[in-house]
């Protein structure tokens, strides 16, 4: 063989052997890793489109407005359920009892978060638009159908199941897409995103409070139904997804996900953060009542808290993109346990608003970052599985941890063992918070940084 022979065939295995190390999916081969994900599925892996968010232009922000504008609505309608209840234990369902009633409230905040499992998933097969408006329009009709209901089973289908589930199906995928369109700002923008549940839990509180005297129940609804239909139809037509769908391996509960150590127990902190983080919310009108506080302070007392929660909100995404979203949720969720364990000692109004206004401050932290943190411990493409898990999990917790609350209060009498419950799950998630962030990191891990996480 010539030496130019020679020369050719060791340049063509040289070209040989780099394109077995890299690649090219015109060639229809594919790396190990993407196999699961290119073997009977819909779409390839977009790998070229995963990075690159813009972390800003008009139209991520207009994507932040209209998540801001779905959690004003979701989470403001479900916050107002106390004002519901109060109502409908005086008037339309007066022969019903207190713990009767309470189901329909607690079934509506559960399903905010069960449905995200499913919803996860379909968002990330590609269904978004369709789900996200059938879900609108399912919200609205129920708030109009609601002021027809007579009875408990009424109630309990139309504003318990119904508006439940819609809330659920649009809350979570609405959450997953503001990481398309943002990275580097990610806490930022969803801080933004999680400030509309602020202000909605203040807005549509204090309104029905006032209106139902002034106009009645039924009209009360409407009005509630035609500002759902202003808000949540701005945010469809404002919502949009950047990145293409992929039919990821493991079906709907991926168990895998699971062998993530960080995100398991990532998992067991929001399941231990969610038992203890509404008591306070749930029973201080009745702690302020019992300190012999007006009826005025008992019911703007939450409005107070919803008002700090802003702030507290705003603050953490800023400081998450500084220093890590789990740093920050750490910093926020001890505070939350701090003030938790103070509550039931307070002796007079001061005292209180003081502390419900940190209060407020620190549970915002805790609820605006955890999708942050989700999202970080996997690829892109699943990410809305990841969330839709975390948040189908932690409904259990947000489901029984005012109950548990309220059996302690009453079998001690007083709110101090409550409060004091409350405060130790919230620490206990600490703990666990600090353990999923060494798991993230890992013991010799030195690429990666405590600002990154």
């Amino acid at each position: 063989m010539s030496n130019e022979s020679r020369d050719k065939l060791e340049a063509l295995q040289a070209t040989e052997f780099a394109s077995a190390a890299l690649p090219n999916d015109n060639r229809g081969t594919a790396h190990p890793d993407n196999k699961e994900i290119l073997h009977g599925t819909l779409y390839k892996k977009p790998a070229a489109h995963l990075s690159g968010a813009p972390d800003g232009g008009l139209a991520a922000w207009l994507v932040v407005v209209a998540v801001h504008l779905v959690l004003f609505s979701t989470f403001g309608i479900t916050n107002s359920w106390g004002v519901f209840q109060a109502y409908y234990e005086e008037n339309i369902l007066r022969y019903s009892s207190p713990s009767n009633i309470a189901w329909i409230g607690s079934v509506q905040y559960a399903l905010v978060y069960l449905p995200a499992l499913v919803a996860g998933r379909i968002f990330d097969l590609g269904y978004f638009k369709i789900p996200c408006l059938a879900a609108s329009s399912g919200i609205v009709a129920s708030a109009f159908l609601t002021a027809e209901c007579t009875q408990f089973w009424h109630f309990f289908l139309v504003q318990g199941f119904s508006m439940g589930v819609c809330c659920g199906i649009i809350v979570g995928p609405a959450m997953v897409v503001i990481s398309h369109w943002f990275d580097r700002k990610r806490g930022l923008a969803m801080s933004f995103t999680a400030i509309g549940g602020s202000i909605g839990s203040t807005v549509f509180p204090i309104t029905a409070q006032k209106l139902i005297p002034l106009i009645g129940f039924k009209w009360t609804m409407r009005v509630f139904g035609f500002m759902l239909l202003a808000t949540l139809g701005m945010a469809n037509i404002l919502l949009k997804r950047r990145l293409p769908p992929v039919n990821v391996h493991g079906g709907l509960f991926n168990l895998k996900s699971f062998r993530n150590k960080a995100y398991s127990v990532f998992c067991v902190a929001g399941i231990l953060g969610f038992l203890g983080l509404y008591t306070v919310l749930t029973y201080v009108s009745l702690s302020a009542v019992a300190i012999g506080g007006s009826e005025n302070l008992a019911f703007y007392i939450i409005a107070i808290a919803n008002g700090a929660s802003i702030f507290g909100r705003l603050l953490s995404g800023l400081m998450a993109d500084k220093i890590g979203a789990l740093n920050t949720m750490v910093a926020f969720t001890a505070m939350t346990g701090i003030t938790t364990f103070a509550w039931p000692f307070v002796t007079n109004e001061s005292q209180l608003i003081a502390i419900v206004i940190i209060y407020g401050f620190s549970s915002g932290g805790f609820v605006a970052l955890f999708a942050v943190a989700t999202v970080a411990m996997g690829d892109m493409e699943d990410a809305g599985r990841r969330v839709g898990m975390f948040m189908s999990l932690v409904a259990f917790g947000a489901t029984a941890g005012p109950p548990i609350s309220g059996a302690i209060s009453a079998a001690s009498r007083g709110f101090v063992a409550a409060g004091l419950y409350a405060g130790s799950t919230m620490m206990c998630s600490v703990v666990s918070l600090l353990l999923a962030r060494y798991f993230h990191l890992g013991r010799d891990d030195t690429s990666t940084t405590a600002i990154d996480f």
